[in-house]
């Protein structure tokens, strides 16, 4: 799982809002195998429907489903202030080109992720495996 996460730089990201769902490509980078940070658009469908419904679900993957990848459903948070600056710090130090963006009107946002289920063809994990989230007290 680590290894998928570090190797991909963008995720797919669905949301469901009064609009309807809605899926987008986004770069992330992750804190730890189950905590993902991203920014979006301030005014961008993506935003609102998470605004308005904060359960959302991932796809990291190349977009072959014979590459490994990994699927789940997560709960999204914008991130409190006193934390927007170190999200942008990880987001551009794993992916330096999403450093634009940052001069955009975004809104930093965390993922936390339930659980993963890993797909690997290649190595015998078909169908996949879910891979549990961390406990919580």
């Amino acid at each position: 799982m680590r290894s998928t996460l570090s190797a991909h730089k963008s995720l797919f990201l669905a949301t469901s809002g009064s609009t309807g769902p809605w899926v987008g490509g986004v770069y992330f980078a992750e804190s730890g195998e189950f905590t993902l940070n991203l920014v979006l658009e301030d005014r961008g469908r993506t935003l609102a429907a998470i605004r308005e419904n904060p359960v959302v679900s991932v796809v990291v993957s190349t977009g072959s489903p014979m590459q490994p990848f990994l699927q789940a459903q997560a709960l999204a948070e914008v991130v409190p202030a006193d934390e927007d600056a170190r999200v942008r710090e990880l987001l551009v130090a794993k992916v330096p080109e999403a450093a634009p963006f940052l001069a955009a009107p975004v809104t930093a946002v965390r993922l936390s992720v339930r659980k993963w289920r890993a797909t690997d063809i290649a190595n015998g994990l078909l169908p996949g495996v879910e891979l549990p989230g961390p406990r919580l007290p």
